[in-house]
């Protein structure tokens, strides 16, 4: 699909008139009547207001010419996984999991390697072949060739590791030791809990990347769930695919 006809098809499914659409990103009703036309496309600072506005890739705004992976973990990216910088915009470098608003989720490559090998391994991949290849793979990426200039000097890391010891001075009965925490995207974790007066509320934004983990409960039977950010903790328990779930616990940090 060209450009014209991804712009004109985005406009219509927001509702947007020509008009309404050149106010949001700043131009003129007949730049946008030639926009949808073929006659020209938008300059660079436009096509990220546009990216913003319909929240869909540049590279998808053209058309999709380049295949597009996670220059961290390796993964392909579609609009609904990329990360996005402090500002909100996408960035097409990389993943929810592995960038969350402007800041590296990941400095340990080995880490990394056990986090992408869990998701890989299964019927058709061993875990041995999977491990090979992430090794391969990882040092080809931009982000672990520039890891020295790219990198916080360790800030990230700093900050997870006082957020395991705020969560595991918690002590909630019967959930064991908070060893690391992983980046989850919102739509993944977020359950309904119910509330005293009936009704059930998800508490998280589905496109949000948060830090957490899952935990066997010492007393068997169900799982903790650990979600957190540099807002609060929230720690819950479920039964087996996040079945009747029970908040334990929200903490504003």
């Amino acid at each position: 699909m060209d450009t014209k006809d991804i712009i004109l098809q985005l406009r219509i499914k927001a509702g947007l008139s020509q008009e309404e659409l050149a106010d949001k990103v700043f131009v003129t009703r007949q730049a946008v009547s030639r926009w949808e036309k073929g006659d020209t496309t938008p300059n660079t600072e436009t096509l990220k207001l546009l990216s913003g506005l319909f929240g869909v890739s540049i590279n998808t705004l053209l058309g999709s010419p380049r295949r597009l992976i996670c220059q961290c973990c390796g993964m392909p990216l579609e609009d609904s996984i990329i990360g996005r910088d402090k500002n909100g915009f996408l960035n097409e470098d990389y993943c929810k999991w592995c960038y969350v608003d402007g800041t590296y989720t990941y400095s340990d490559m080995d880490e990394l390697v056990e986090v992408c090998v869990a998701n890989m391994a299964g019927e058709n991949t061993s875990e041995e072949q999977a491990r090979a290849y992430i090794k391969q793979l990882l040092p080809r990426l931009d982000y672990w060739k520039r890891y020295e200039s790219l990198s916080d000097n360790g800030q990230f890391e700093a900050f997870k590791t006082q957020l395991v010891q705020e969560i595991n001075d918690l002590r909630v009965e019967g959930m064991p030791r908070v060893e690391k925490l992983n980046a989850l995207v919102g739509r993944y974790i977020n359950l309904e809990y119910r509330l005293p007066n009936g009704k059930t509320v998800p508490f998280l934004n589905d496109e949000t990347t948060y830090l957490g983990t899952q935990l066997q409960s010492e007393f068997g039977g169900r799982c903790f769930g650990v979600v957190a950010n540099m807002e609060f903790i929230l720690i819950c328990t479920y039964e087996e695919n996040g079945a009747n779930p029970e908040l334990v616990l929200y903490k504003k940090r």
